[in-house]
């Protein structure tokens, strides 16, 4: 069991969540918060008012399927378990954040609606939702700020199980890579001095 604290239910959520952050380059609270507040279920279809469908554990909307049509992608993809639907779904949010227009909780919130007013309400709880998942990170994971050499800067809070390896080998420095940003990204923003 990854995480002893989750109910089993939310574990493969969480471990694709942060599999498909790491993998597309955006920051993992902001696919976990997004994750929550889909809240779907692989298999799930749910019909919107336009005729499009939000399929699986991300919620997707066939809209995209167009999109991803090309490459072979089918709309059973989206609906299945596993990790596949996550990756698909942090590559669009990769979109929406390096090609939209706005302040990065916008652009997040495209993966909802570009349409204003769904675009805000789904901003303003997506932005809650994205710091209490920053919060439960930093207490889980040491981060390391990297352009400050020294000590981490967070540890873990809760229990870790440390479990005996070889020595590893000669650490080199961490490689960076960013898109539309310059220097470290914090996993938790903090947006006119409010976390």
């Amino acid at each position: 069991m990854p995480f002893i604290d989750l109910p089993p239910q939310l574990q493969e959520r969480v471990v694709c969540s942060i599999s498909a952050a790491a993998k597309y380059e955006i920051p993992a609270n902001i696919v976990l918060a997004v994750a929550e507040k889909e809240g779907g279920k692989p298999g799930q279809w749910v019909r919107n008012t336009n005729g499009t469908h939000d399929v699986g554990p991300m919620q997707f909307n066939t809209a995209y399927l167009s999109t991803l049509g090309r490459y072979g992608i089918t709309a059973d993809d989206v609906a299945a378990a596993g990790c596949y639907p996550f990756d698909l779904a942090a590559w669009r949010l990769r979109q929406h954040i390096k090609n939209d227009s706005g302040d990065l909780w916008t652009r997040a919130a495209n993966y909802h609606s570009r349409t204003y007013i769904y675009n805000t309400t789904y901003r303003a709880d997506l932005m809650v939702k994205a710091v209490k998942w920053a919060d439960w990170l930093a207490a889980r994971f040491v981060t390391y700020d990297v352009t400050k050499p020294g000590l981490p800067a967070s540890a873990p809070t809760a229990p870790v199980v440390v479990t005996p390896v070889a020595a590893p080998a000669q650490q080199q420095p961490a490689k960076t890579v960013a898109w539309n940003t310059t220097g470290y990204v914090p996993r938790k923003l903090i947006i006119n001095g409010q976390p």
